[in-house]
């Protein structure tokens, strides 16, 4: 019999290349042999990096893998040795978002959506019951902070937005970024107030990000910043940042004050321990648009890279945090490519971050974990070709003629539309005669909504370092806070060690506690 080869055409950055019969037996073969090589990490989880990449479902990384790498290609994270699969859904909607997720992540309990870091015994926008002290959660920055470790957040959004706020902040509503979001009657700080007055958030060694009008009163006329969100203005005239460089001042504390790039950079930190960028007054900008020179404001890379020197000069180690927020807000105004850019952004930290983690031999004593809040209902589909350029045209419908994107939401607002009516007769839009490559666009929605919804699909976690390898299946979201204590024997496994013994004490304790909490 004879051999048939098949070959396929492949377009990478280089161009198009031959991939035959060879290269896949080749590559599987090296999949294996890397595959039999992954062992166990037992180590104590000296420091953790947590990395979000806010909205980042599963076709959102597909998609972003061939607009970056080309359908064989791997994002940093894909590379990493263990991998399983959290489900998302808030303790009160099949579909959940941002606050309830993280503090699921944070905390290792479930809640209600549009809560931070309160249990589900607080619904949304109910005051008095999230001030609580007996339904407000712990989060792993607590606990680091309490075991000696350095703690931080990292964003691209707002350092008061839900991802970030669910590590520091208890509040029945997201929303009540600032004191102008307060509802009459209700005697709670804002988030923001919490970030600077209280535990945890105090005493982050790190917090960087947008958000300078949720800080200081009277912000909106510093900068001719082009995002401003309109909704929480901070009106008491306070300046939340200044009261943090004056308390760090009266305390000893060696801090700096980074606005632009150059200031970061330009940070010694050998001679730094506390740092406080706020670089926007509210989001950072787009990726795509970033002011690069050195006024400008800093990538998530040099931010991330910044702050892993700086906090791991603790002894005792670090948590960290890191959000990829943008992805999220760029999909829910329905602009694919803008998030496909946020995710390379995202990709670069952590490539980066990997190898400083390498270089300075910390890479064996530190978990690193990559995940999703939760998807976005961003869909792949039709019949491309490989090469296809991912914001390319797919096909023709069977049913109309059409030609459709490969690429569409199952709902969106009305730029995503593309229908009109004609005669009586609705049409879709020829995507073949626009620019579907364009940072403006937005592929074909299903659904008009005002804008797009978040996915309740499970999203992927990858992980790398000390009990990486407990992430390896389908997992209830609350999990990774679990593990994340685990590795690095926090709170309820603060006297572990690695003996099986240990490890069955500690996993009955676990049980017990939760037990107690049932009855």
């Amino acid at each position: 019999m004879s051999i048939v080869f098949l070959f396929i055409l492949f377009h990478s950055s280089q161009g198009f290349k031959v991939l035959d019969n060879k290269y896949w037996k080749e590559s599987a073969l090296a999949d294996l042999y890397e595959s039999l090589d992954v062992g166990y990490n037992t180590n104590i989880a000296k420091n953790i990096i947590l990395f979000i990449g806010d909205g980042m479902g599963p076709n959102t990384v597909t998609a972003a893998r061939i607009y970056r790498e080309g359908e064989t290609g791997y994002l940093s994270w894909e590379k990493f040795p263990h991998i399983g699969a959290i489900k998302t859904y808030a303790a009160d909607k099949q579909v959940p978002d941002s606050a309830n997720t993280a503090t699921a992540l944070y905390t290792g309990i479930k809640v209600n959506l549009g809560t931070l870091g309160v249990d589900s015994n607080v619904k949304r926008k109910d005051c008095h019951s999230g001030i609580l002290k007996e339904n407000q959660l712990t989060t792993i920055a607590t606990l680091a902070q309490e075991a000696g470790k350095s703690t931080g957040i990292i964003t691209t959004t707002r350092v008061t937005h839900a991802t970030p706020a669910a590590m520091y902040a208890h509040s029945a509503e997201r929303d009540w970024e600032c004191d102008s979001s307060i509802p009459a009657g209700c005697d709670c700080k804002d988030i923001a107030r919490q970030l600077i007055e209280d535990l945890p958030g105090r005493n982050f060694n790190v917090i960087m990000g947008g958000g300078r009008q949720f800080l200081m009163a009277n912000s909106l006329n510093l900068t001719n910043d082009p995002i401003k969100n309109q909704d929480c203005i901070r009106t008491d005239g306070r300046n939340l940042i200044a009261e943090w460089a004056e308390k760090k001042s009266s305390e000893g504390a060696r801090y700096a004050l980074p606005t632009n790039t150059k200031d970061l950079l330009n940070i010694d930190v050998s001679q730094t321990d506390y740092l406080l960028g706020i670089f926007q007054n509210s989001y950072l900008p787009h990726e795509y648009k970033r002011d690069k020179s050195e006024y400008g404001v800093p990538s998530l890379e040099q931010m991330t890279t910044t702050s892993v020197k700086l906090m791991m000069k603790n002894k005792n180690g670090f948590v960290l945090m890191v959000e990829g927020g943008l992805i999220d807000i760029a999909h829910h105004v329905g602009k694919t490519r803008q998030s496909l850019e946020e995710v390379i952004a995202f990709n670069n930290a952590i490539n980066s971050t990997m190898k400083l983690l390498r270089d300075t031999g910390i890479a064996e004593e530190t978990l690193v974990i990559v995940t999703s809040d939760h998807s976005h209902t961003l869909t792949i589909s039709g019949y491309p070709n490989i090469g296809n350029n991912i914001l390319g045209v797919a096909d023709k419908s069977s049913a109309d003629g059409v030609p459709y994107t490969t690429l569409g939401y199952a709902n969106s607002g009305i730029e995503n539309y593309h229908y009109t009516a004609v005669n009586g007769t609705v049409v879709r839009e020829d995507p073949s005669k626009v620019d579907t490559t364009s940072w403006d666009y937005g592929p074909q929605a299903a659904v008009l909504q005002n804008r797009n919804t978040h996915g309740g699909n499970d999203v992927f976690i990858y992980a790398s370092g000390p009990f990486a390898h407990l992430f390896h299946r389908i997992h209830e979201q609350n999990y990774v806070a679990v593990v994340m204590r685990y590795a690095s024997r926090l709170g309820e496994f603060s006297s572990a060690t690695s003996s099986s013994s240990s490890i069955l004490s500690s996993i009955l304790l676990l049980f017990a506690v939760q037990l107690i909490y049932l009855l």
